[in-house]
């Protein structure tokens, strides 16, 4: 059975909604970062990075959340959470999530982890570096906003729901607590969660989550 190393509202939540949508079969293990877990041997072995989430698949382990979501959608392919290999949207579908990945995913993680950019104590230079990362998160949501706005289908990708719903909702929620300039702030954008929200497949993952905390 598929395993997946998980913690609440991670970025592991991206290939729990797949998992869940897919209608697989697989084991959640908490991996509690609040007691360091991710940092302890066991862990590192399975991701010598530390970060989380990481995916069992038999004899693979496999780590980086964009490579796990394109394992399963290539393992599963009639399930069709991927436009089809060789084809122009397979094509957006990679540009998209790679996008996701390297420059939304890695500026809220600059943003949330400001410190680690600058000297020990220097909170100043901390606090400038969040504030240049939620501007250009903002810049970021806008773009998804505006691409969403070109077309009347429900999903990211068109009408077929896929991956990349999984990754725009997951990173969109780390915006909610901005106090302006995220994702709340953007029409097409708002509304597109809702819909993604009210899945059966997502409110079981949020109920999951919400309970392993």
């Amino acid at each position: 059975m598929i395993q997946l190393h998980f913690y609440p509202q991670n970025a592991s939540l991206i290939p729990h909604l797949l998992l869940q949508e897919m209608g697989e079969r697989f084991e959640l293990i908490l991996v509690d970062r609040s007691r360091n877990e991710h940092l302890s041997p066991k862990y590192l072995s399975l991701n010598p990075n530390g970060l989380i989430p990481v995916l069992v698949d038999g004899d693979l382990v496999l780590y980086e959340t964009a490579a796990i979501c394109l394992h399963l959608c290539d393992k599963h392919p009639e399930k069709h959470f991927a436009p089809a290999v060789g084809t122009a949207d397979r094509a957006h579908f990679y540009k998209w999530l790679f996008w996701l990945s390297n420059t939304l995913q890695t500026t809220l993680q600059t943003y949330y982890h400001a410190e680690r950019w600058v000297d020990a104590n220097n909170t100043i230079a901390a606090t400038q570096v969040k504030a240049l990362a939620q501007a250009r998160i903002t810049k970021m949501l806008a773009q998804i906003d505006a691409h969403l706005g070109q077309t009347e289908a429900p999903w990211f990708m068109g009408d077929a729901y896929t991956a990349i719903d999984c990754y725009v909702f997951t990173l969109c929620r780390w915006t909610l607590g901005f106090e302006r300039g995220g994702a709340k702030d953007f029409a097409n954008l708002a509304s597109y969660l809702q819909r993604v929200k009210s899945r059966p497949a997502t409110q079981t993952v949020l109920a999951t989550e919400r309970g392993a905390m």
